[in-house]
């Protein structure tokens, strides 16, 4: 089952995640003034080493240490985060053609946010911490 007890935990720690790093995230953009990529990608640079001892010890239950566990886990994140805000940013340039582009942004990176969530939770759930 993919929406089960795992699931739950770690979307709790994806709560603390999200809370912590979009507020760098959006901090970044908007009062910085730094540009989408550099604000979004800061909020997974932060949240990442964070996600991966919570997830690794609590959600998924894992011991282990391994190397292929720490690369699976970057290359994850990596591709997580690029396809996700990729596509988010596409599809909302492509709706909001019409719209400023600070709005535009604003809203690519909240629906990056949700397609970060399911597309790294696939990936930790099936590969990285794999039973």
């Amino acid at each position: 089952m993919i929406f089960d007890r795992i699931f739950l935990k770690f979307i709790s720690v994806g709560v603390i995640n999200t809370l912590v790093g979009s507020g760098i995230m959006f901090a970044s953009y908007n009062l910085l003034g730094w540009g989408f990529w550099l604000s979004s990608a800061s909020n997974y640079a932060i949240g990442s080493i964070l996600s991966f001892l919570l997830n690794k010890y609590w959600t998924f239950n894992v011991r282990k240490w391994s190397l292929f566990m720490v690369i699976a886990f970057a290359l994850n994140i990596a591709v997580s985060y690029f396809l996700a805000y990729k596509v988010a940013r596409t599809l909302i340039s492509f709706l909001l053609a019409d719209q400023p582009l600070r709005l535009r942004d604003n809203v690519a990176m909240l629906v990056g946010i949700c397609f970060f969530t399911g597309l790294n939770y696939l990936g930790q759930r099936f590969v990285v911490f794999r039973k």
